[in-house]
């Protein structure tokens, strides 16, 4: 299969994702009919999710699993959901970043996405606790090759602590190293975001790590799709009001975006940023 199948294959069952979570369930024939590909296709792409956890096959479609609010997939299982939304979101969110700041990147495959934007500002120093970001970082300040560090590429600040299924570093250590510093802009990845339960995650050492982040960012950029509205994890760590900008996708509802915007001050979304 090639690299193009492979993207397609990942953007289709991205769709048929959203569509089953959307929709409470699908049957093989409408998603045929919708995608324009064949019966044995879509079977494969349920088979696949399937496999991944992320929906239950039952005779002639698929319907959502119901997930427990501790459950956290991992880095990979997550990178398959909504890969263009995520794009744009780290695309519209790369944008505001100005050359020279401080700026952290929480754990998560959105911020993970956004790293590859910013790898064009230069001279920015940046605290993660995502050892995928900052990979990112690492491989660009060698892209010169020679062993040095190419001119402008930022500076990277790694916190240790317990590695998360997520690929985040958590715990009393990152705590204590997030603690110590100050950064203007941060940009968290989230496992949920409602009304009620503000923004949360399944991992309880995550919610405390997420919580000293914000303490020490003068300003907290949520960094999330659609799908990520109205989900809750087991541990809440801030309330909405909190966050001073969501930067998210066009398929979050209008009338969601009303709601959001009674409990924060800035509502980004991707392709739509006069709005």
């Amino acid at each position: 299969m090639t690299d193009n199948q492979n993207l397609l294959a990942e953007q289709r069952r991205a769709l048929i994702l959203d569509e089953v979570r959307r929709r409470g369930g699908v049957r093989v024939n409408e998603l045929t009919r919708r995608l324009s590909v064949s019966d044995m296709t879509i079977r494969r792409d349920l088979d696949a999710l399937a496999r991944q956890g992320m929906l239950a096959k039952v005779h002639g479609g698929a319907v959502p699993v119901v997930e427990a609010s501790t459950h956290e997939p991992g880095f990979a299982a997550k990178s398959v959901l909504e890969p263009s939304a995520k794009d744009d979101i780290a695309r519209s969110a790369a944008a505001l970043v100005p050359p020279g700041a401080a700026i952290a990147l929480s754990g998560g495959t959105t911020t993970y996405a956004l790293a590859r934007h910013l790898l064009d500002v230069p001279d920015l120093t940046v605290v993660t606790n995502s050892v995928r970001v900052a990979d990112v970082f690492h491989e660009d300040r060698l892209a010169g090759g020679g062993g040095e560090s190419r001119r402008g590429a930022a500076t990277v600040v790694l916190t240790g602590g317990m590695r998360t299924p997520s690929d985040a570093l958590v715990g009393p250590v990152a705590d204590r190293a997030v603690r110590s510093l100050h950064f203007d802009l941060l940009f968290l990845g989230v496992h949920g975001i409602s009304v009620e339960a503000g923004l949360s995650t399944p991992n309880l050492a995550e919610a405390e790590t997420n919580g000293c982040l914000m303490r020490s960012a003068r300003r907290v950029v949520v960094v999330a799709d659609h799908t990520k509205w109205g989900t809750v994890g087991l541990s809440s760590f801030a309330d909405l009001d909190e966050v001073d900008t969501w930067v998210t996708d066009r398929g979050l509802p209008e009338g969601v975006r009303a709601e959001v915007l009674e409990h924060l001050p800035g509502l980004v979304v991707a392709g739509e940023e006069q709005a």
